[in-house]
């Protein structure tokens, strides 16, 4: 009978370790207070209470940094949010070396944010915005990596500008599109202009060009049913010659 209560003492006992990890979890096992090593993903025993495990998630967690005023280069105020995503890659060291390895990236990331933002003008920020990216999160990742923890990404996702720095942003994109515009159009006459000029040492060069050309406008004002139609007096020249030539070729034959 004792062996039967000492043999299920046992059994319960071995139940009460058995611990399961996940494909995405690690077991960090202390033993006596003491480090003794990492279980990996599946069935494994921790014998309580002479060891204890802390299970570390080894998924990417994408960290919100919220929205805070930060002063540009060039002291312009805007609020900026970003967000970052970061992973255990030892978790040893997420458990050892730090207390709470998110709390402390969380704070580190806004730390770096306001810091790096800082460095730049607006126009570099709003142009230059993956440049900035990569090294928010180089900067990041070197104060992470003693934690066992790696920073993969951070990206700025809002900026909210003043609106007298909104109001005069929106009137230099005004300015420069009518820059392009009359640019556009100048180009354009600059265009037309060539091209009227070359057609008009052609049709100095073949008279004849500039008559039928007179009479295809003709052709078109006809079509649009008027009632009145005026005859240049260059085409009372042309109809002459062309009788003129009639007759040569008449005496010719």
């Amino acid at each position: 009978m004792n062996i039967l209560i000492a043999l299920g003492v046992v059994v319960l006992y071995l139940l009460a370790c058995i611990r399961i990890l996940r494909q995405y979890e690690r077991g960090v096992v202390f033993t006596l207070g003491k480090f003794t090593g990492v279980r990996d993903a599946g069935f494994r025993f921790v014998f309580v209470p002479f060891q204890q495990m802390v299970r570390v998630s080894l998924r990417t967690v994408t960290m919100q940094i919220p929205s805070q005023k930060i002063i540009t280069k060039d002291n312009v105020s805007i609020d900026i949010a970003a967000v970052a995503y970061y992973h255990v890659t030892d978790p040893e060291k997420s458990v050892i070396m730090i207390e709470n390895v998110e709390s402390a990236t969380n704070q580190i990331s806004q730390t770096t944010v306001r810091n790096v933002v800082g460095q730049f003008s607006l126009d570099q920020l709003l142009s230059q915005t993956q440049e900035i990216n990569t090294k928010i999160k180089d900067v990041i990742d070197t104060h992470t990596e003693p934690w066992g923890a790696q920073v993969t990404a951070v990206e700025i996702k809002d900026i909210v500008l003043p609106d007298n720095m909104q109001r005069a942003m929106a009137k230099e994109a005004e300015a420069e599109r009518e820059r392009r515009a009359k640019i556009v159009a100048a180009e354009g006459e600059l265009q037309a202009a060539e091209k009227l000029g070359q057609a008009a040492d052609l049709m100095a060069a073949h008279p004849v060009a500039l008559q039928l050309r007179t009479l295809q406008t003709m052709a078109e004002i006809s079509i649009e049913k008027n009632s009145t139609i005026i005859f240049p007096a260059q085409f009372m020249t042309t109809v002459q010659e062309a009788v003129n030539m009639i007759r040569k070729d008449s005496v010719k034959g």
